[in-house]
């Protein structure tokens, strides 16, 4: 079904959200490729320390994403979003006035603290139909995807006349304008209603802390963000050491994420369509490790090794970046999908945290290369750890309503549903009066569907 089908609220709730998660990620990453350089001349500034400025919205991200989406449940979505917004904006307005590194440091936590993802997907799940609630999701994730390969050429073009105290005032602006959207363009729900495939369900989350092949999800997103977030802690300085002057790198990093992105596509299409998602899961893991070992042993003298590499890499990135929550939607247990992406973005966040903070101590103690090796390092250990996992069934879920009568004989009701062709698993809440079921496409019958439900 294409976006033309949804109705004019759905319409405005997909746009709305999807422009509050650009306004917000354009704020948080239009200071990766540009802080390591700008922030040098902050008062109190050490390797280390520049490190922390740029990964600590991760801490306060990973720590208040599952409580945000917790009390989004309890006072509503709008509320909790505002108030993010309101957080974001001081903490940009704390870093613009700052000169000095800890200053910065406590506006990118108040940054981060704005945790809100959880609580726009909730509402997102409030305002969307069942079966478009895929689809608006799916926009909604490539409006991230867009907003970090825009935030790499942005940052640069801003902060070259303004400096990062101006970045930081223009990410104050966009999250203003976010309020604005939040008020007048996104409709209010009449109830909030938590959608299990959208929402972190307080009783699933021990579940999922012991779910192994979701843990090595976990640890995966907790690499990659690492890994992504220590990278640009070092390549700004090395295109400066290879003779690019600052406003000069938006003219790298746009034509590789460009051509990155294209050469990506043939490979997602051939892990969904041919069913090799393990395979190419596993080739992009060792293609990270190996672009980052060989910018650490390459690229101190050659500008074409780096590019090439640093095309290679962003290739790895955003296979990895789309694959991993498809993997997480795959691999969730039915009705269980909100508490699983909790904790994978928690994960996520928490690795930015990590990547700044051990780039900038290690930059600091041995130099560009060091923090490049290690990134390969860590990227062959997750490579190991993604070795051994199962290679994924192609399952989709999907939530239908349970007729008043079957609530009584749920157990007769999931084995109806279990009987159809391409049903693999079925969960009933019957608080919700919903059955959550995984199901295989291909072999998916709706028509079989409509049968067992009348």
């Amino acid at each position: 079904m294409s976006i033309e089908s949804m109705t004019a609220g759905e319409r405005r709730a997909v746009s709305g959200l999807a422009s509050l998660y650009v306004f917000r990620m354009l704020g948080l990453f239009m200071v990766l490729p540009v802080m390591s350089i700008y922030s040098s001349d902050l008062e109190g500034a050490t390797p280390a320390l520049i490190g922390i400025a740029i990964g600590s919205y991760g801490l306060t991200q990973a720590l208040l994403q599952i409580p945000f989406g917790f009390l989004s449940d309890k006072i509503g979505r709008k509320t909790v979003i505002v108030a993010g917004l309101l957080l974001f904006i001081i903490g940009s307005v704390v870093a613009a006035l700052s000169e000095s590194i800890y200053g910065v440091i406590i506006g990118r936590c108040l940054q981060g603290s704005g945790a809100i993802a959880s609580s726009i997907m909730a509402l997102l799940s409030d305002l969307t139909r069942e079966q478009m609630r895929t689809r608006a999701m799916a926009v909604v994730g490539m409006s991230i995807g867009i907003s970090f390969s825009v935030a790499l050429v942005l940052g640069p073009i801003i902060s070259q006349p303004f400096g990062l105290s101006g970045l930081f005032w223009f990410t104050a602006m966009l999250a203003s304008l976010g309020l604005l959207v939040i008020w007048k363009w996104v409709p209010t729900p009449q109830l909030y209603a938590p959608q299990r495939e959208a929402t972190v369900q307080k009783q699933q989350l021990k579940q999922m802390l012991k779910h192994p092949e979701l843990l090595r999800l976990d640890f995966g997103i907790l690499i990659l963000h690492l890994v992504m977030t220590a990278t640009f802690v070092v390549v700004p300085l090395r295109l400066q050491e290879l003779g690019l002057l600052t406003q000069q790198h938006w003219m790298v990093y746009l034509p590789i994420m460009i051509l990155a992105f294209f050469a990506m596509v043939p490979f997602i299409i051939i892990a969904e369509k041919k069913r090799k998602m393990k395979p190419i899961f596993i080739f992009a893991v060792m293609l990270v490790a190996v672009s980052q070992f060989l910018m650490g042993v390459f690229t101190a003298e050659s500008q074409i090794a780096l590019f090439v590499l640093l095309f290679l890499y962003f290739m790895a990135f955003n296979l990895l970046e789309a694959s991993l929550p498809s993997l997480i939607s795959k691999i969730a247990p039915a009705g269980q999908k909100g508490t699983a992406m909790g904790v994978y973005s928690s994960s996520q966040f928490f690795g930015a945290f990590l990547g700044g903070a051990i780039g900038g101590w290690l930059y600091g103690a041995y130099g560009i290369d060091a923090v490049l090796m290690l990134c390969g390092g860590l990227a062959l250990l997750w490579a190991a750890v993604a070795f051994g996992m199962h290679p994924p069934k192609h399952l989709t879920g999907k939530a239908v309503p349970v007729p008043e009568d079957d609530l009584h004989q749920s157990d007769q009701f999931s084995a109806r549903l279990l009987s159809l062709p391409g049903v693999e698993e079925v969960v009933i809440v019957a608080d919700e009066k919903t059955a959550y079921m995984k199901i295989d496409k291909e072999q998916f019958d709706e028509q079989a569907l409509a049968s067992a439900l009348a």
